[in-house]
């Protein structure tokens, strides 16, 4: 992808996940997404990989195991007993246990009841699976559309009911794309060094904007934003330094 798409990558993916609830009842569930986090936080303390800590010998990380067991009948989620115990106002009888002081929502029920319908199928880890080229939506306002990316972002503003707003002053444009990329404001005369070339250019608008973000990513302030967020993730080595972080 051309690096003056990353300015609307970024949008992009702030849009996917806002309206991603919006319509993610209407799409097959996948495991990875919306089964796992559920499972993970609220079962695989007792019934996971961890021997020492499992309950019951169940384990519910592994299809072949949960099902073997009786804890979960594919395409029957009345016969599964693992959607029972969730379901189960007997808190004698209810899972998670109200010791953990876990509760699952009414969603997060729902999507159990869903995926069981459904065959509850698993997935292997998202790493291990191979990435595959999506099939490009169609869209509606396809003059608006630039990349691949445009189609999914567009597609969920039409899916809410929105429509794209209206392209932003080439000043406020630059600032904005400089914030993305280096994190920090642009100078004086780089704004008005852009907004000139910007609104005289001969060629593609796209092309200018393209060529000031190609400039940018070659900075130091690019890989220092880029870094500042692995910083944070890392805590800044202040616990076990390299050893862990």
């Amino acid at each position: 992808m051309n690096q003056q798409c990353i300015w609307r990558s970024l949008f992009s993916l702030v849009i996917c996940f806002a309206f991603a609830g919006m319509i993610q009842a209407a799409e097959p569930l996948q495991y990875n997404r919306d089964v796992l986090p559920i499972l993970a936080e609220n079962c695989f303390a007792c019934h996971g990989a961890d021997s020492a800590a499992r309950k019951s010998d169940l384990r519910l990380d592994q299809r072949e195991s949960a099902i073997n067991i009786g804890a979960i009948v594919a395409g029957e989620p009345s016969n599964s007993e693992m959607l029972n115990r969730v379901l189960t106002d007997d808190v004698e009888l209810t899972m998670p246990p109200a010791e953990l002081k876990k509760t699952l929502t009414m969603e997060e029920k729902e999507i159990l009841k869903r995926w069981i319908s459904e065959g509850a199928s698993y997935e292997r880890h998202w790493a291990l699976i191979a990435p595959q080229q999506p099939e490009f939506p169609k869209v509606r306002k396809k003059s608006w559309v630039k990349n691949g990316i445009d189609r999914f972002v567009l597609t969920r503003l039409q899916a809410a009911g929105l429509s794209p707003s209206a392209e932003a002053p080439p000043a406020q444009l630059f600032r904005r794309v400089h914030l993305d990329v280096t994190g920090l404001p642009p100078a004086t005369a780089d704004v008005a060094g852009f907004v000139a070339a910007y609104r005289g250019s001969k060629e593609s608008k796209d092309k200018v904007l393209g060529d000031w973000i190609d400039k940018l990513m070659q900075t130091s302030g690019w890989g220092e934003h880029r870094a500042r967020y692995w910083l944070d993730a890392a805590r800044y080595g202040d616990t076990h330094g390299l050893h862990f972080d």
